[in-house]
């Protein structure tokens, strides 16, 4: 979980978090927003998000599900996603890097801003039938 204060400079120093899924599997990464006092959520009405991770070996992007609650994200990779990263058979199959995009409705020019960048670590399943 990623926790960052209230976006007043938007664009600087977006946090860099590392994900650790297991192909195959879903994974849920939330992500929430809060307010100078590191208690209140900040009001995150009427933002649109994105979050997309690149699979360099097939040079494709995968788009990863947001669901949005006042002051939080949650983001999800779901299986028939997450079973197609990595072709190794090792503990660790696959880096990919990944990020948030928020949209902040603006009258004149929207705000787009990417707080969350960083690796989502794939790790091989070694249950049996598993994806290792």
């Amino acid at each position: 979980m990623a926790n960052l204060c209230a976006p007043e400079k938007f664009g600087a120093d977006p946090a860099n978090v590392q994900w650790r899924v297991v192909r195959g599997d879903t994974a849920t990464l939330r992500i929430e927003f809060y307010e100078d006092d590191e208690v209140t959520y900040y009001d995150t009405e009427g933002w649109i998000y994105r979050a997309t991770a690149y699979d360099q070996s097939g040079d494709l992007l995968d788009a990863l599900d947001c669901v949005s609650e006042p002051g939080y994200v949650d983001i999800t990779a779901y299986p028939s996603v997450t079973k197609n990263w990595g072709l190794k058979y090792a503990a660790n199959v696959a880096e990919l890097p990944f990020d948030l995009q928020v949209i902040i409705p603006n009258e004149i020019e929207d705000t787009v801003w990417t707080p969350v960048i960083g690796t989502i670590y794939v790790l091989g399943d070694v249950t049996p039938g598993g994806t290792l």
